[in-house]
């Protein structure tokens, strides 16, 4: 068996229970055999779209909540990056002999997430087991055996159903806890010297995916100059929370005594290798000297910084990009690149939670940024910000969190 290469896809597909892949936009992205036969469907009725649209919910049943009760689970799969184990459900299904009749159906789904190499949910693995049978049978008359069993089946859903809520109470607890922290080591948003800064720190909505992002803003020695930053740490919640403060720290540190931002964060990189959770965390840091009118900057894997120049142009700097902290076995020297600004020109830093979407390549989100910075150029500094967050981030809300800073040059 060793040497034999297994077809994990033959093996999906031959598992004897229903389980079905979903994308994070929660459109079906396979299914198995199984699932296909119980629920009725063909695979072109299914694969490519939207769950909802497949299975809605029974609109003649007003009381019905299996629809509601699905999504906030696969919601906090997503936004949270853990296991969901659902009570049961009944959840009706439309025919597909008889369109417009519904079948009573009970479902008991089990939604666990599948994460990529950058800590996000890629997909979510769907496992339902169908117990209709088993809920009519309650109705017929009971046997001491039946009866035995049903009791034993609903002592069991309820210690299913408390564990879920405690788990969801004791992580509402650690994000407030976690939020209250990113707070308090975050800056107060203040000028540095005579310059004018505009920062934000936008947490996701309803998810555990916070603390990880920070930003800082340094007044250099030697001129008239300040080094500015935004990073991003692998991980949320507390722990992520801790290894910001400890990176945001130490980067601050470094800025005052390094001679450029490729020097500090080669500094910030040899430190990170003694903190448990920095590894692969990205960072940004720019010098800004007015009296050379010149932005120096260095990046380990982060977003590039937008320069809006007064013309409305949009200059990503980008020149000086290299891998994350830690991601490299062997200290390499970070490169380092220049760029001239005028007066009047714009300086936005940020993390990816302002311009990235799972269903879309970072090209587009970059392009989204520079559009929305060329129609609000004429905008002054705290509103410019407001307009970015409310014009980038969707809708529904975030499912990361996002730093942003802006400075006037």
């Amino acid at each position: 068996m060793a040497d034999t290469a297994i077809d994990y896809a033959e093996v999906f597909q031959a598992l004897p229970g229903m389980v079905a892949l979903l994308t994070p936009e929660l459109v079906y992205a396979d299914a198995n055999e199984e699932f296909l036969r119980v629920a009725g469907r063909t695979r072109e009725q299914v694969i490519g779209r939207y769950l909802f649209d497949v299975f809605p919910e029974n609109p003649d049943d007003p009381g019905g909540s299996g629809m509601r009760n699905l999504a906030s689970s696969l919601e906090r799969v997503v936004g949270a990056g853990e296991r969901d184990a659902m009570a049961l459900q009944r959840y009706d299904v439309q025919s597909t002999e008889r369109p417009g009749e519904w079948e009573e159906r009970y479902w008991s789904p089990v939604n666990a997430p599948v994460v990529g190499p950058d800590g996000k949910v890629v997909l979510v693995i769907h496992r339902v087991e169908e117990v209709t049978e088993l809920i009519r049978a309650r109705s017929r008359p009971l046997g001491d055996r039946d009866r035995v069993l049903e009791a034993e089946l609903y002592t069991r859903a309820r210690e299913l159903q408390e564990v879920n809520e405690r788990l969801r109470e004791a992580h509402a607890r650690e994000r407030e806890v976690a939020l209250a922290l990113q707070q308090a080591m975050l800056p107060a948003p203040s000028p540095v010297r005579h310059h004018r800064a505009a920062v934000r720190y936008q947490p996701a909505t309803g998810a555990l995916n916070v603390c990880g992002d920070w930003y800082d803003l340094v007044d250099l020695s030697g001129g008239d100059r300040i080094g500015v930053a935004v990073g991003d740490v692998v991980g949320h919640g507390l722990a992520a929370a801790g290894v910001m403060g400890q990176l945001r720290s130490a980067l601050g540190a470094a800025s005052l005594v390094a001679d450029g931002p490729a020097e500090a964060l080669d500094a910030l990189g040899l430190y990170a290798r003694s903190v448990d959770g920095a590894e692969n965390t990205t960072v940004v840091q720019t010098r800004i000297d007015w009296d050379t009118h010149t932005i120096v900057y260095s990046s380990a894997g982060h977003l590039p910084p937008a320069l809006l120049c007064r013309d409305g142009r949009v200059v990503f700097l980008d020149q000086a990009t290299d891998p994350p902290l830690g991601a490299r076995p062997e200290h390499t020297p970070r490169p380092q690149a220049t760029v001239d600004f005028a007066e009047g020109d714009t300086l936005v830093l940020y993390t990816d939670g302002l311009i990235e979407r799972r269903d879309e390549d970072i090209d587009a989100g970059l392009a989204r940024l520079a559009d929305a910075l060329t129609r609000h150029r004429g905008v002054v500094l705290e509103p410019l910000a407001d307009a970015l967050l409310r014009d980038l981030l969707p809708a529904g809300g975030a499912t990361d969190d996002t730093a942003l800073v802006i400075i006037r040059l």
